[in-house]
């Protein structure tokens, strides 16, 4: 069974639905139901047109769960529409779900969570993670945004920077080796720059491309995570550094500054630096109070702790972070490196020993801990 082809197949499938009349929750509950029986039926013989199948299959389900009588007249009506036997055309439709998915009837938030849930393939806890936000508190405006489409035609698309968003946070679980979405949110966020001449979707597809440049020494052949200033720089694709910085200079050059291209403009700074010695710690701090007059993010100000804490000295560092909330999360990570830069190793090994505990996921939880027996190790000898 091909799950990886199942898995881009259903953003297609889904779209023709909603296209259809399908309401979202009932459109989703009918895809869903199709991938169960082709997961069934596929391994004993697999059809040719595996999208055209999957189409039909989910219609049909779809027309099965339309029970009531207000629904079986609706029914009459759609069966005419049923999608004809045959190869289905091989129309990528994930972009043009994503802007459905924006819906105006929902707020931002809400918007982003049901795309990120329904389309991006995440998990419930791994959206609220990326919205600090108790798991409960995300079940919940998901499936308050399920309800608040439920019945809605999706024939109003939303606004670009929500769908924005939505890419940004697939690009980010993709990026941190849970879920392999980076090149996917890619591939969607070159389409997008291509359709509509924005300066952020060109600062978010600079942004992209420039992290996404430095993936091949994240991390070690072991899997462990290797921190920006130890990576090796020769494995770096230039090329993609190169493109990601002439797409933000020109973004930049339109005066129509947003987060993305402040957070691109970042990312360049540090891809520009032959070693991590030379990296421009004071323009990456100024670009940071960019970034904070423009989102007013908590994660941006306790970034911008460290970048003061490397600009002017971990003291000054640790005093903006006492400016933060210490329940975000790595504040407990942050305060640790710069206890270590000032000297203090028994402070900073039980930080990273706390950091350790409160970690996401599994590359993080082990550089921290092997931080932490490092410096222990130091203090014995």
């Amino acid at each position: 069974m091909d799950e990886a082809l199942l898995r881009s197949l259903t953003p297609s499938v889904l779209t023709v639905l909603v296209r259809r009349g399908a309401d979202f929750a009932a459109a989703e509950d009918a895809v869903q139901d199709a991938l169960v029986e082709a997961v069934r039926v596929w391994p004993a013989g697999p059809p040719r047109d595996a999208k055209g199948w999957l189409i039909t299959v989910a219609w049909r389900k779809f027309l099965d769960a339309t029970r009531s009588d207000a629904a079986r007249r609706r029914r009459e009506d759609l069966v005419d529409e049923e999608p004809a036997p045959g190869p289905a055309p091989a129309v990528d439709d994930t972009l043009q779900l994503y802007f459905l998915c924006a819906h105006p009837s929902l707020t931002p938030s809400s918007a982003v969570a049901l795309t990120l849930r329904a389309v991006g393939g995440l998990t419930t806890r791994q959206i609220a993670q990326a919205y600090l936000v108790p798991e409960a508190t995300m079940a919940q405006r998901i499936s308050r945004a399920k309800r608040t489409v439920s019945g809605v035609r999706f024939d109003q698309p939303g606004d670009v920077a929500t769908v924005l968003r939505v890419l940004y946070l697939v690009f980010n679980e993709g990026y941190s080796g849970d879920i392999d979405l980076a090149a996917e949110a890619i591939r969607l966020t070159r389409q997008l720059a291509a359709a509509i001449d924005h300066p952020e979707v060109a600062g978010l597809l600079a942004l992209m491309l420039l992290h996404h440049a430095r993936r091949a020494s994240r991390t070690a052949p072991d899997g462990s995570l290797v921190p920006l200033a130890e990576q090796d720089r020769g494995k770096w694709d230039t090329k993609s550094i190169a493109e990601g910085v002439d797409i933000l200079q020109a973004a930049l050059a339109r005066d129509r500054l947003g987060e993305f291209q402040a957070q691109a403009a970042i990312a360049a700074l540090h891809a520009d630096a032959p070693v991590a010695e030379e990296t421009d710690w004071v323009q990456i701090v100024l670009w940071y109070d960019e970034l904070t007059r423009l989102t007013d993010s908590p994660v941006v100000r306790l970034n911008r702790a460290v970048a003061v804490g490397e600009a002017d000295g971990p003291r000054a560092g640790l005093a903006a972070l006492a400016e933060l909330d210490d329940s975000l999360p790595r504040h407990t990570a942050v305060a640790a490196y710069l206890h270590e830069r000032d000297g203090d190793l028994a402070t900073a090994a039980r930080l990273y020993a706390e950091a350790a505990r409160q970690a996401h996921n599994l590359a993080e939880r082990d550089y921290l801990t092997r931080q932490a027996a490092r410096l222990n190790t130091r203090r014995r000898r």
